[in-house]
């Protein structure tokens, strides 16, 4: 192992260094913010995601507070870790120096985990899990040990905790497993004991779902209807298509998990591959879910692609470049390893009529936040102490109610309430509500509410997404309706 650990290790090094620069550019995105909001309420779970996130989101915080970077890092720990473990993979496949470089920079070369390994989601770790679960089971397939098993229940149960795309993976491995040694492993008692433990870790979310009658499905429900069923039926599969040189090292992998005579053995994962694939297509999933299975394949295709190259053993350098050299000029499209301005002009991007520029939702999202709780904090230090303590802050959706959160703690402004997402979870405050900062919320919206709504002013943001662009903050007084008693009724619609 030791020959093999200057590869790894500088692999590992590359892609921290490209993080290291694109993590600290631009600011959080929305979904970040509210997974670090998430982090200020822990619970065993939340109506978008399980709670591990939260957990992570704490321990960042409490290292770095809300440094940009700082929380980023977790995330990129993960994409390393996964770099690294499907090297180790590779190994175990029989790989050796060469199949273990390939392997490593068919994940340098995979553009999308750098947007995955830069963002603080659950994402990053999602893949994370999926890779070390298969490395638990391709330990255990060459040992036979059955600590390997149980690794593989803990880390089954932590994923779990991460992300419900779990499940989707477990049934690709069960089905996988059943064509191992003829389901061999079905008739070992610490098969089930793993199965157990990871049962036991993830309990606690399924209590609390049971406890607040299953979010999960209203979301997912939610999901479907808004973004899920615009897809067409082989959009999932185009998506794939868009990396050809990773995508081929992935179907060589598959390939040989079949046909290979010494990786047919493990064809555990390709069948697992198949599976996952058709589940995630037939039920119309987002693309990147699937993102997740290629360090299984990245594996085996740079095991394949060494015996390949036996006799010639120096093309598989001009292989790792052809993988990772031509996505160098789309990684600033990847990462955000440019500062703004220096982007805009190299991806050509041109300043509209309005005086805005359109970037990409991600980068577009992480815009514009600022400004928000800028604003709000000087109308919230305007007022007079009696309408401090009587004063809410009103979100209309979970970004700015996550940017009030999180960046309003350097300005000590009172939480947000908001009753999009989790953030209904956490109520009202325990302010009366007589006096309230609205933002983003309609004209129409805060008239229901209050008798006297002064409009204050229209937030513009050259670079901001078009939902966060032009949107009103309202000064309201004398509540028409009482908001504490009319909170719960607003649970079902949480997601609209």
């Amino acid at each position: 192992m030791k020959k093999y650990l200057p590869v790894i290790t500088i692999l590992a090094l590359i892609k921290l260094s490209i993080h290291l620069i694109g993590n600290q550019n631009y600011g959080f995105h929305r979904d970040e913010l509210l997974h670090l909001s998430v982090s200020e309420h822990l619970d065993w779970g939340y109506f978008e995601f399980p709670p591990f996130i939260a957990f992570v989101g704490k321990i960042a915080h409490f290292m770095f507070g809300y440094s940009l970077s700082g929380v980023r890092f977790f995330s990129t720990l993960a994409g390393v870790g996964i770099l690294i473990i499907c090297c180790l993979i590779a190994k175990e496949l029989g790989g050796k120096i060469k199949a273990i470089l390939l392997a490593g920079v068919s994940v340098l070369a995979f553009v999308p985990f750098y947007r995955n390994h830069m963002l603080f989601q659950p994402v990053a770790f999602d893949q994370l899990f999926w890779t070390l679960g298969f490395y638990f089971l391709v330990k255990y397939f060459n040992t036979g040990n059955i600590k390997f098993l149980l690794f593989l229940g803990v880390s089954s149960g932590f994923g779990l905790m991460n992300k419900y795309t779990v499940f989707v993976w477990g049934l690709g491995v069960v089905a996988g497993l059943l064509f191992y040694e003829k389901g061999k492993i079905f008739k070992n008692k610490w098969f089930y004991f793993s199965g157990l433990v990871t049962f036991l870790i993830f309990l606690p979310n399924l209590i609390w779902q049971l406890n607040h009658h299953f979010p999960v499905v209203l979301h997912l429900q939610k999901l479907k209807e808004s973004q899920l069923d615009e897809n067409g039926p082989f959009d999932f599969a185009i998506e794939q298509l868009k990396h050809p040189f990773t995508l081929m090292i992935s179907l060589i992998g598959l390939f040989a998990y079949f046909f290979d005579k010494d990786l047919k053995k493990y064809k555990t994962f390709g069948i697992a591959a198949l599976v996952i694939f058709g589940s995630m297509w037939i039920t119309q999933s987002k693309a990147y879910f699937f993102f997740a299975i290629y360090p299984i394949l990245f594996a085996a295709g740079a095991v394949k692609i060494e015996k390949l190259l036996e006799k010639k053993p120096k093309w598989n350098y001009a292989v790792a470049s052809v993988l990772f050299l031509p996505i160098i000029p789309f990684l600033p499209q990847a990462i955000a390893i440019l500062p703004i301005e220096t982007y805009v002009n190299y991806s050509d991007l041109e300043l509209q009529k309005n005086g805005r520029i359109k970037l990409t939702d991600d980068y577009a999202d992480m815009f514009g936040w600022e400004e928000q709780v800028k604003l709000v904090d000087s109308v919230y230090q305007s007022l007079p102490a009696k309408d401090k303590n009587d004063c809410v802050i009103l979100a209309k959706n979970y970004g700015e109610a996550g940017a009030i959160e999180i960046l309003g703690k350097k300005y000590r402004l009172p939480n947000p309430i908001c009753s999009n997402g989790s953030f209904w979870l956490w109520g009202t405050g325990t302010t009366s509500g007589q006096v309230c900062i609205s933002i983003g919320n309609e004209k129409e919206v805060v008239e229901r509410v209050f008798k006297d709504c002064k409009l204050l002013k229209i937030i513009k943001h050259k670079y901001a997404i078009e939902e966060e662009n032009n949107i009103p903050v309202y000064l309201c007084r004398n509540p028409k309706i009482n908001i504490q008693q009319k909170w719960k009724s607003l649970e079902k619609q949480v997601f609209d």
